[in-house]
């Protein structure tokens, strides 16, 4: 794939996610918040739990979660 292409993909992602995350859980929980109020969150959390690889420990998570990212993978 050249730069270009992959440029033009970064774009497509932005403005028109496709995973499962942006398409069916984020409206699936904003739709349940507004129905019943709340934090947003934990339902976010509840239909997709964060993705946490083997090899990371607390520490990393916090570091992290301290950095702004709350999901990974």
């Amino acid at each position: 794939m050249s730069k270009a292409e992959f440029e033009r993909w970064k774009l497509v992602y932005r403005h028109q996610p496709f995973d499962d995350y942006h398409r069916y859980h984020r409206p699936a929980a904003l739709i349940s918040q507004s129905m019943r109020g709340g934090e947003i969150e934990p339902l976010l959390e509840f239909l997709q739990p964060p993705y946490v690889p083997e090899d990371m420990s607390d520490a990393d998570m916090n570091t992290l979660k301290a950095l702004g990212i709350r999901r990974v993978g």
